[in-house]
């Protein structure tokens, strides 16, 4: 069924009869129209989450804007489909599509997806079943979409692998355009495709000639895993041409790149329906549980002209009335005081908000509430990790109680109404008087507060339960188990005095499959898909998330959790991970895994005061 007809089934037989059909629709205010008939090279983006929460999402506005400014590309977007337009699609044997053409996945030259979080890897797997292109790198052909992904979790390419041709690391910006194109040209070199086992040699020859072109690109298919003792023992290269270790793509100067002015705006609510500007990228600290902050190195910042004048144009072309100012931490951001003042100048007289969704406790929260102020009644997010002065040096994050709560109290005078504070359980080392120090600074902050308006405010303890991430100084400790994180929940509840304060804990059964999908080898791919043919979508939906089909599937494989999971692992030994560099380098994460451990050493001498339970 070509791309007219398929339209019009979908119009008249499918999308009436499910919910919110508009997702699947296209037609957006700014959304880009080319003709595909004018051989131009077909990209689709495909966002493994609904269309509510992939539309939301900056990365995948900025690619879309970026692919589209060339003549020689033409980018569309694919979405995962909820469940009741899946079972319909299914039912009418309809392939998954594109919204700006109504093209199935499997008729476009390469195929993007974006890695934000390891619990949609089903619908990876789900997008690609659906799309008519096979689930498995090696049964591909030259006729078959080069199949490619990135993102944060493709810092662990590995659970993944055999689904994906090739991974690509570091900023889109450089690395997407590039290998597009020479896809694109090797296409046009071919000709006519073959199929069969020809065509699937056609193809490892293709992605070997892209790996070795590109330092950021890894396929998978050129890396043997090797085991010994039931871990990983290192890995064997089956070609002399692709790198040892896959390099970072980086963008030397952000402020040459251009932010989305006209961002695809959707007919119904998403996430987060607001202008979204990146004002930096980076951080400037080097907390040790944050991932983010290795693997986005270096810092870089874009110049306060180039941001005000993208929040001008987007405004223009979208009428959002709230901007929001995206980066790891952005009250360190170098300009910030003229940036907030620039941008209110400008902005407060037409009713648009300024929002800064990351911040940092430290002296520029002090005047933060003031200087953004708070005509909407709004609320305060910040993220102090942990409660101890000595638990922060374990974690190198380097504040002060006295900035959170002097910054505080500066926002309840602007009116602010309430406070949402993130903190983790399970760190290396944590004792009670940690998950206390939790509660007795929220309800500090609420008393502030009290103080301030003369009532109390809401105070969330938003609770994590700490992963040691891939890329990471923790990344070789051991993740707690699952009765320690439900005992500290309910030493965290039992804790809290004021009603006015609510603590909210993650979910332990998602974070222990957080682990097991961020820490595992190429064996965990098994697990991925066995969950995925038993039903599993949408896991990253709580109303979706079935745990137990999950660790049935992990049984099912003999896939050792306690070795993934609940044991160190060793620093001497490879991690499955290692074939990903990062800008720092992996001496200088045992350097820094080193200097934690001293530290937990002098912590432990401590007596404890209070008993766990």
């Amino acid at each position: 069924m070509d791309a007219p007809p398929l339209k019009e089934y979908l119009i008249r037989h499918v999308l009436p009869r499910v919910r919110m059909p508009a997702q699947y629709l296209g037609g957006e205010w700014n959304m880009v129209r080319k003709d595909p008939r004018e051989g131009r090279g077909r990209l689709c983006l495909a966002f493994p989450d609904a269309y509510t929460i992939g539309l939301s999402h900056h990365g995948l506005q900025l690619l879309y804007a970026l692919m589209n400014a060339r003549d020689d590309w033409y980018c569309e977007r694919a979405f995962a489909p909820l469940l009741d337009v899946e079972q319909a699609l299914r039912s009418a044997d309809l392939p998954l599509f594109s919204l700006e053409t109504f093209t199935p996945l499997n008729e476009f030259d390469v195929v993007g997806f974006s890695l934000q979080y390891e619990l949609a890897y089903g619908n990876v797997l789900n997008m690609l079943d659906l799309g008519r292109i096979p689930l498995h790198a090696a049964d591909r052909t030259m006729r078959h979409p080069l199949v490619v992904a990135g993102g944060p979790c493709g810092q662990n390419p590995e659970p993944l692998a055999p689904f994906i041709d090739v991974f690509i690391l570091g900023d889109g910006e450089i690395s997407l355009p590039e290998v597009c194109g020479r896809w694109k040209q090797r296409q046009d070199q071919l000709g006519s495709p073959a199929g069969g086992r020809a065509g699937r040699q056609q193809r490892a020859e293709a992605v070997e000639e892209l790996a070795a072109q590109s330092p950021y690109v890894y396929a998978p298919r050129f890396y043997q895993p090797q085991y010994r003792d039931g871990r990983l023992a290192g890995y064997c290269r089956s070609s002399d041409r692709v790198p040892e270790v896959i390099q970072p793509a980086v963008v030397a100067d952000l402020d040459a790149v251009p932010l989305p002015t006209r961002p695809v705006v959707p007919f119904v609510e998403s996430v987060h329906d607001r202008i979204a500007i990146e004002i930096m990228r980076g951080c400037p600290w080097t907390c040790r549980f944050c991932q983010s902050t290795v693997i986005k190195r270096p810092f870089r910042v874009r110049s306060v002209a180039t941001i005000v004048n993208a929040a001008w144009e987007t405004y223009r072309q979208t009428g959002f009335n709230e901007i929001s100012l995206l980066s790891l931490s952005s009250s360190d951001y170098p300009h910030f005081e003229a940036l907030v003042t620039e941008l209110q100048r400008i902005f407060r007289p037409l009713g648009v908000n300024i929002s800064v969704p990351s911040l940092r406790v430290n002296a520029q929260l002090r005047t933060l509430a003031r200087l953004i102020g708070n005509d909407r009644r709004s609320g305060l997010t910040l993220a102090p990790e942990v409660a101890c002065d000595d638990m922060r040096e374990q974690i190198r994050k380097k504040i002060k109680n006295e900035d959170l709560y002097e910054g505080c109290r500066v926002a309840f005078e602007n009116q602010y109404e309430r406070v949402k504070l993130y903190f983790m359980c399970g760190l290396p080392g944590e004792r009670p008087e940690d998950l206390e120090g939790i509660v007795h600074m929220a309800e500090t902050i609420a008393r502030i507060g009290k103080q301030q308006r003369g009532r109390f405010p809401q105070v969330t303890a938003s609770v994590s339960n700490f992963v040691p991430k891939p890329h990471t100084p923790f990344q070789w400790n051991a993740m707690q188990r699952r009765e320690y994180f439900q005992e500290s929940h309910a030493y965290l509840r039992r804790q809290r005095r004021l009603r006015c304060v609510r603590i909210q804990c993650h979910s332990v059964e998602t974070s222990l499959l957080e682990g097991l999908l961020s820490r595992g080898d190429r064996r965990m791919a098994e697990v991925i898909e066995l969950v995925w043919r038993r039903g599993g979508r949408m896991d990253s939906w709580s109303e979706h998330f079935c745990p137990s089909r999950w660790w049935h599937a992990v049984a099912d494989t003999r896939l050792d959790i306690e070795r993934i999971l609940h044991q160190a692992y060793p620093i001497d030994r490879p991690l499955p991970w290692d074939l990903i560099g990062v800008r720092p380098g992996r001496e200088f994460l045992e350097r820094e895994q080193a200097r934690a451990a001293e530290q937990l050493a002098l912590r432990a001498e401590r007596p404890l005061t209070h008993p766990l339970t």
